[in-house]
């Protein structure tokens, strides 16, 4: 057998990597695990293109930037093709403007271009059960995103220019991706849903399809053969997280509740 005739064992052959996107991003999505993940698909040779599967309602802002970032990265290197099912929207939709392709389902929801900044107040509540929080701080605004208190006009003034600096951030990524005029962009930024079907008119996705037609594609983008592998990826947890999983704890529901109290600024 000459050396031109060897035979390339099923591990060792091309494929295209299947990346599963669902749920809240920062929550159900968790963005160390899938960056980590996108940067391994990036490094390994046997992957020849990637389908980025997406249905997400989007979320925290920072992690859905470090998703699109690493899949930038990841598209400079190989084809990489969205596929949007049930939805892809705000930071779902900014993670699928990651790839080199986007295709959705004409009945999916896509857009939701927007930013919310979420801060819970529960002053009165505290009130009313008769506690009372005391902070000493240094800085005049150290304590602006704090629940305790009702923000100030300074401290809203200062979250509406944090939100403004989000939302044109967001709307300038999309255009850039997208290759779209900012000005077009920003007429669709009004946190508006649009079904695939016209998503694919005004040129949020570039195609309506199904996830063969996303497979289809990043074949023909990669010159693969007919039937390649395809290779399901999902980010590994560590063992000992996993095992905690399956039960829940006082210490999981204490830190669920703290996050919720917590200010956050997200695409949703």
């Amino acid at each position: 057998m000459t050396q031109s005739q060897a035979i390339t064992l099923p591990w060792t052959g091309p494929r295209i990597a299947v990346l599963e996107i669902s749920g809240a991003i920062g929550q159900q999505v968790r963005g160390m695990d899938l960056v980590r993940t996108i940067r391994s698909l990036t490094n390994d040779p046997r992957v020849k293109a990637v389908v980025v599967q997406i249905d997400s309602p989007g979320g925290s802002a920072p992690v859905s930037d470090a998703i699109f970032r690493q899949l930038r990265k990841l598209s400079k290197k190989k084809p990489t093709v969205a596929s949007i099912l049930g939805s892809g929207l705000s930071g779902g939709y900014l993670v699928a403007c990651g790839t080199r392709h986007v295709i959705a389902l004409p009945t999916s929801l896509v857009g939701s271009i927007g930013v919310i900044f979420v801060r819970p107040v529960i002053e009165e509540l505290l009130t009313k059960i008769g506690v009372r929080v005391e902070v000493t701080h240094l800085g005049k605004l150290k304590g602006m995103f704090q629940p305790w208190h009702e923000p100030t006009p300074e401290e809203q003034a200062k979250v509406k220019a944090l939100t403004a600096e989000y939302y044109d951030w967001f709307v300038n990524a999309v255009a850039e991706a997208r290759g779209m005029d900012r000005a077009k962009v920003r007429e669709y930024a009004t946190g508006e849903v649009f079904s695939g079907a016209k998503a694919k008119e005004i040129g949020l996705i570039d195609e309506l399809g199904d996830f063969e037609t996303a497979v289809k594609k990043a074949r023909s983008l990669a010159d693969l053969p007919q039937k390649p592998r395809l290779q399901f990826v999902r980010p590994r947890r560590p063992l000992l997280e996993r095992l905690m999983s399956r039960g829940v704890s006082a210490q999981s529901i204490a830190a669920e509740i703290e996050e919720r109290l917590l200010p956050r600024i997200e695409f949703r």
